[in-house]
C-alpha cells in the first residue's frame, strides 16, 4: 500500500469521528499525524461490539476517510477513535480448524473466543515472489471423474465454478474438501462472501455432520454485514491459507463463494468513497482489486494453495467486466448445468462448457488430451441429435449415429458418481475414482466394450469394472 511518510504517525494517535455516511466514516486527527492507508482504527464507543475502521484515503492534512468493517448504527460524531498503528489482523493457526469466524476473527459458531495466545497476521500481504514459487505442474486429482477428465486442476491453480442455486454446488464444494483432506492430507479454507445466513448455517451443519469440519476453517462476511466486511473477507481467508502453506507447509484448498459478491462489495465501497464509476457502473479499481486477491493464490516451494471459486454471471453475459476481470486469472472453468441436474446426472458438470488450460499434453499427457477430445466430440454429436431424436426417435438415425448416441448416453451416465458427503442421504457409499481408472473406463466405452451392458449399469458407479459387475447382476 502507498504511504505518505511525512504523515505517518510514529506513535499511536487519537482522533474523533467527523462524519458518518453509512459504512464510510471520516476521522479527524487534530495533531496532524495521520495513520497510513490500510491501517486499522478502533472506535472507542459505548456499544458492546467492537467497531474497526480501515483507512482508505487521506483527505487533507488532518482527516482520513475510512471503511467500517462492522455496522455503524449508533455511531455519533465526535466519538473517540484510536489509531492501532497496524493493519487489520486475523488469527491464524491450528486453533482455527473447525471454527467459523468473521473478517476480524470473531467466532460466529457459538464456540469460545480465540484468546490472545493465538497468533495473528495482517490481512494485507504481497504475493509470493517468483523466486519462491513452483510451476503449476502437479495435477490435483479430485477423484471426481468428469472434472479430472475434462477440466483438470493442478496444485496451485485457480478454477471457477459457475452455477446457480440447486445444481449441487455446495455438495461439490464439500466433496472437493473431502478429496483434499483424504488424498493430500491438506486443509480447506472456505470464504463465504455475501452468503445468506441460512446458507452459512446449512454449510456449517452439513460439514459438521459429514466430518469435514475438523480439517476446515470457515470465514464469513455475510449478506447482512456492511460492504467493508464483505470486501475484506477474501483477504482474511487468504491470510489463513498462506499461513498453513508457508508456516506449516500443508496443501490448502481455498473455496470462495461468491467472488462476484466480492466485486459488488468493492463497487459499493468505491461509491461510498466518492469515486466515479467506470464501465457498467463498476469501480475504477476493479482489475486491481481482483488481482490483489488472485495473485496471492500460488504454488509455494513446499505446498500450494489451490482455489475453487464460485462466480455468478450476470444475465449469463461472460463479457461482463467483472466476469472478464476474474476470468483472466483462471486456469479452469467448471460449469454446472441445471438441465443435467434435472435429469439426476450428478455431479451436474456440463462436459462441453467446462474447460481447462491445464488440459495440455505437457501437463496431463497426450493420451489424456486425445481421450478428452474424443469424449467431447461424442457428447457434442449426441447433443446435436437430441432434437431429431425427440421428434423422430432413435430408430430414424443412421446406424453410425445410433451407435454414437448409445455410447454417448453410457458416457454421460459413467461420468456421474456417488459422493462420500452424500452417503448419509442416499445410502450409497461414495466413490473416489483414480484418474487412471477414469481414463480406462472412458476408453472402454468409446471402443464399444460396454455396448452389451444396459445404460443403468453405468449410472452412479466408480470404475468400469464396477459397471460390468452391476450389469451382470
Amino acid at each position: 500500500m502507498p504511504t505518505v511518510p511525512s504523515l505517518v504517525s510514529p506513535t499511536l494517535a487519537r482522533g474523533r469521528v467527523l462524519a458518518v455516511q453509512g459504512g464510510v466514516v471520516d476521522v479527524r486527527f487534530e495533531d496532524g499525524l495521520l495513520p497510513a492507508p490500510a491501517t486499522a482504527l478502533q472506535v472507542l464507543w459505548d456499544q458492546p461490539q467492537t467497531l474497526i475502521l480501515e483507512v482508505e484515503a487521506q483527505l487533507d492534512a488532518s482527516t482520513v476517510r475510512t471503511v467500517a468493517l462492522q455496522d455503524t448504527q449508533g455511531l455519533a460524531r465526535d466519538t473517540a477513535v484510536l489509531d492501532t498503528g497496524a493493519p487489520v489482523m486475523v488469527p491464524v493457526g491450528e486453533a482455527l480448524l473447525g471454527r467459523l469466524i468473521n473478517v476480524l476473527g470473531e467466532p460466529g459458531d457459538g464456540g469460545p473466543a480465540l484468546g490472545p495466545q493465538v497468533p495473528r497476521r495482517p490481512i494485507h500481504a504481497e504475493p509470493l515472489p517468483l523466486s519462491r514459487r513452483r510451476a503449476v505442474a502437479e495435477v490435483f486429482e479430485t477423484g471426481i471423474k468428469v472434472i479430472d477428465l475434462l477440466a483438470p486442476l493442478a496444485l496451485g491453480s485457480k478454477a471457477a465454478m459457475f452455477g446457480g442455486a440447486g445444481v449441487g454446488k455446495t455438495v461439490l464444494v464439500m466433496e472437493l474438501i473431502h478429496a483434499m483432506a483424504d488424498t493430500y492430507q491438506g486443509l480447506s479454507v472456505f470464504a463465504g462472501v455475501g452468503e445468506r445466513s441460512r446458507e452459512g448455517h446449512e454449510l456449517l451443519m452439513d460439514m459438521r455432520d459429514s466430518g469435514m469440519l475438523a480439517k476446515s476453517v470457515l470465514v464469513f462476511g455475510q449478506m447482512n454485514e456492511p460492504s467493508g466486511a464483505r470486501w475484506r473477507t477474501p483477504l482474511a481467508a487468504l491470510t489463513l491459507a498462506e499461513y498453513f502453506r508457508d508456516e506449516q507447509q500443508r496443501n490448502v484448498l481455498l473455496l470462495m463463494d461468491n467472488v462476484f459478491r466480492f466485486v459488488q462489495a468493492g463497487a459499493e465501497v468505491s461509491g461510498l468513497l466518492g469515486r466515479l464509476p467506470s464501465r457498467v457502473g463498476y469501480q475504477p479499481t476493479l482489475a486491481t482489486e481482483v488481482a490483489a486477491v488472485q495473485e496471492r493464490i500460488a504454488c509455494g516451494e513446499h505446498a500450494a494453495i489451490t482455489a475453487i471459486e464460485a462466480v455468478y454471471v450476470p444475465a449469463d453475459d461472460f463479457t461482463d467486466p467483472a466476469v472478464a476481470a476474474i476470468a483472466t486469472h483462471l486456469d479452469s472453468r467448471i460449469v454446472l448445468s441445471r438441465s443435467l441436474a434435472a435429469e439426476g446426472m450428478y455431479p451436474a458438470v456440463d462436459p462441453l462448457a467446462s474447460q481447462s488450460r491445464l488440459l495440455d499434453p505437457a501437463v496431463v499427457g497426450a493420451e489424456h488430451c486425445a481421450l478428452a477430445r474424443e469424449v467431447r466430440e461424442t457428447l457434442a454429436r449426441y447433443r446435436e441429435l437430441q432434437d431429431i431424436i425427440a421428434l423422430l426417435g432413435v430408430a430414424e438415425l443412421s446406424p453410425e449415429d445410433q451407435q454414437r448416441v448409445a455410447r454417448a448416453r453410457r458416457l454421460q451416465r459413467f461420468l456421474t458418481q456417488p459422493f462420500a458427503v452424500t452417503q448419509a442421504f442416499t445410502g450409497k457409499p461414495g466413490r473416489q475414482v483414480r484418474l487412471a481408472d477414469t481414463l480406462k473406463g472412458c476408453r472402454a466405452i468409446l471402443d464399444g466394450a460396454g455396448d452389451a451392458l444396459p445404460e443403468s449399469a453405468f449410472y452412479m458407479v466408480g470404475s468400469f469394472e464396477e459397471a460390468q459387475q452391476k450389469g451382470a447382476a
